[in-house]
């Protein structure tokens, strides 16, 4: 499902973000990578969407290395893989149904397959009862489920959560990393980015962990290592 071999990404200023970095995640797993700030798990994740090209090395999803990924290309392989921020990315005038209908209507779908997969989405997440909710009416945790719903809303192989928690409190965390669950069980591939060593040992799943763009530790059933 997703391969990195012997990836390097060196930015502008000549700093090193990612050393050799040689990781395969199945399809179908839940993996948390961990690691302190500069490790290199974002950028990490900025090769896996395609933001960024790795200065050598390929990195593969589904068979297609992404180095040489054609640019037109790119937006199908996003709707491969839906993305949860930290910060949510909500979109303040819009309602709850309105900000996971924005994903299907940028790529032009029906109205029929809008009000047919948006209230699905929701009720997925247990937001079915706030479609006509503004995000300013919205808990921080709700806040969080609205976005998983929009990244559910193109039926991802993949969820990439970088730092999902991060603004949460620990009842939140724990509800969100459930939902997270819940979805993996369903057969999506789950890749988690946190510092929130509450919720890697809770999990107690694949851990991969970074320092200075390094890979130090790979190991399954595990607990927060780095």
């Amino acid at each position: 499902m997703i391969e990195l071999h012997n990836v390097e990404t060196v930015y502008d200023d000549n700093f090193t973000a990612l050393h050799d970095i040689n990781l395969a995640i199945a399809d179908g797993e839940f993996v948390s990578i961990v690691g302190p700030a500069g490790a290199g798990k974002s950028t990490l994740l900025r090769l896996l969407t395609r933001e960024l090209r790795p200065t050598n090395g390929d990195v593969i999803i589904d068979g297609v290395n992404l180095a040489t990924l054609n640019s037109e290309d790119i937006p199908l392989l996003r709707r491969k893989i839906g993305t949860i921020f930290q910060d949510f990315k909500l979109l303040t005038g819009r309602t709850a149904f309105e900000n996971v209908s924005f994903e299907l209507e940028v790529v032009g779908a029906s109205t029929s397959r809008i009000h047919d997969d948006v209230p699905k989405a929701l009720d997925i997440v247990g937001m079915a009862d706030k479609a006509n909710n503004f995000p300013h009416q919205l808990s921080g945790g709700e806040k969080q489920r609205l976005a998983i719903a929009r990244a559910l809303i193109h039926r991802p192989r993949i969820i990439l959560a970088d730092e999902p928690t991060g603004n949460l409190d620990l009842v939140n965390s724990h509800d969100v990393v459930h939902l997270l669950q819940k979805i993996n069980e369903l057969g999506t591939t789950v890749v988690l980015v946190t510092h929130n060593r509450e919720i890697v040992d809770m999990l107690s799943r694949r851990v991969v962990g970074m320092e200075k763009g390094h890979i130090m530790r790979d190991q399954e059933n595990s607990k927060y290592i780095i």
